[in-house]
């Protein structure tokens, strides 16, 4: 696949830029995201280790890490720094579902449910649908309308959104109907269509 040639080459920019300046944690910050998106899950983590190690304050931006350890299945530490990242982030549906998703795979959907954390003012309409989805007041149909209406952006997210759900339920799937949809209909130039891809390659959709 051409991007996967692309991010290849962006790695060994980052492999360069971290033998030139060892102690830059944004070079690393970088590097590991682009192993993610290799879906190389290990060195990804190990890479934002490091960015942390060097900059402590770094750690409650380190949402990459909390969805590395998710398809790590390190799902008690990704539901820590998803709730860290909250501290500065509070307006971001994305990391509270994100922590939901790795309480429901250590504790079940209704332990993720009960202890899903309030989140008020996310400015994107199809995150806030999302939301409700997870917090048990809509339904699958509310989020994919509501993804309509905003485009392929939307669309984007309302599936992938509608896979992992689905996939804390344990229903494969659905999970591989909307993952794969999300990946292949509604390519969007964003961190979290790289996952869909990740998704579908490490759950061999």
């Amino acid at each position: 696949m051409f991007f996967t040639n692309s991010l290849e080459n962006q790695l060994q920019r980052w492999d360069e830029t971290i033998r030139n300046q060892p102690q830059n944690p944004h070079a690393y910050v970088r590097r590991g995201m682009v192993n993610f998106q290799l879906a190389k899950i290990d060195e990804s983590i190990q890479d934002f280790d490091t960015a942390e190690k060097l900059d402590a304050h770094l750690k409650p931006y380190l949402w990459q890490r909390g969805l590395s350890y998710y398809y790590a299945e390190r799902f008690a530490e990704g539901a820590a720094q998803f709730e860290i990242d909250l501290t500065v982030n509070a307006q971001d549906v994305e990391e509270t579902v994100w922590r939901y998703l790795c309480i429901a795979c250590l504790s079940g959907v209704q332990e993720a449910r009960n202890s899903l954390l309030t989140v008020k003012n996310d400015p994107r309409r199809i995150m806030r649908s999302v939301y409700d989805l997870y917090a048990g007041n809509c339904t699958t149909d509310d989020v994919l309308n509501v993804g309509k209406s905003e485009g392929i952006k939307g669309n984007f997210y309302s599936h992938l959104y509608l896979g992992l759900y689905y996939e804390a339920e344990n229903n494969r799937e659905l999970a591989q109907e909307y993952i794969v949809k999300a990946a292949d209909n509604y390519k969007i130039d964003d961190y979290m269509w790289y996952l869909a891809q990740v998704h579908k390659n490490l759950r061999k959709f």
